[in-house]
C-alpha cells in the first residue's frame, strides 16, 4: 500500500494541460468521425411545392352558382401554389402563385373595401400610386399600390367585390396577371 492509502486520503494522479489537450483533440476527433459517418449516409430530402389544378377550383366554384375572377391562364414556368376559397354569402378566393424565378404573386377577392385589402396583404401603410390602364376581361382601371419592402399591388372592384394582385414580383409580372383575368366559365 502507498502512503496515502494508509492514511485514509485519497490518491492523486498526475494533471498535466498537455494531457488535456490531448483528450479534448480525442474527443473532438471522435464527434468529428461521427458527424461525417452519418452524414455519408443520409440523403437530403428535396421539396417540390404541389402545382395546384387551379381552373379545376375555379370550375367547381363555378358550378356553385359563384363566378370568381381568376386569370385565363398563366405564364410559362409559373404555377399556384397554394388556393383557399370560402363559399358563403361573401365568397372569399385566394391564389398564392409561383413565378418562374420563384417570386410570390397573390390574387385575393373578396367583398371588402380596396383599402382593407391593401392593408391586410401588402402593408398597413402602402404608397397608393397612379391609377393604371391595364385592360381585363373585369376592368380596365386598376389602382396601384407599393410598400416600403418594394411589393407592388393593383386592385380594383369587380361587381360587388374588390380584386387584388399583389406580392413580390415585378409591376410588369403582376400586370400580366391582371391583364389575363376573367369570369368566363372555364373550359374543360
Amino acid at each position: 500500500m502507498s502512503e496515502a492509502s494508509g492514511t485514509g486520503r485519497p490518491g492523486r494522479y498526475q494533471r498535466s494541460t498537455g494531457g488535456l489537450i490531448g483528450a479534448i483533440l480525442v474527443l473532438l476527433l471522435v464527434v468529428g468521425g461521427v458527424v461525417v459517418f452519418r452524414g455519408a449516409f443520409r440523403t437530403t430530402p428535396s421539396y417540390e411545392p404541389e402545382h395546384i389544378d387551379y381552373l379545376a377550383l375555379v370550375g367547381e366554384i363555378q358550378q356553385s352558382g359563384v363566378k370568381p375572377v381568376y386569370p385565363a391562364s398563366l405564364p410559362s414556368g409559373w404555377y399556384v401554389k397554394d388556393r383557399t376559397f370560402l363559399p358563403g354569402d361573401r365568397p372569399v378566393l385566394d391564389l398564392a402563385m409561383s413565378t418562374s424565378d420563384g417570386l410570390f404573386v397573390g390574387l385575393h377577392q373578396e367583398d371588402a373595401s380596396i383599402q382593407e385589402l391593401v392593408q391586410r396583404y401588402v402593408d398597413a401603410n402602402p404608397t397608393q400610386g397612379k391609377d393604371v390602364s391595364i385592360t381585363s376581361d373585369v376592368g380596365s382601371t386598376w389602382e396601384s399600390f407599393t410598400d416600403s419592402g418594394g411589393d407592388h399591388a393593383y386592385a380594383a372592384e369587380v361587381g360587388r367585390i374588390s380584386v387584388l394582385v399583389y406580392g413580390s414580383a415585378s409591376p410588369e409580372e403582376l400586370r400580366t396577371v391582371v391583364a389575363s383575368l376573367t369570369t368566363k366559365p372555364v373550359k374543360n
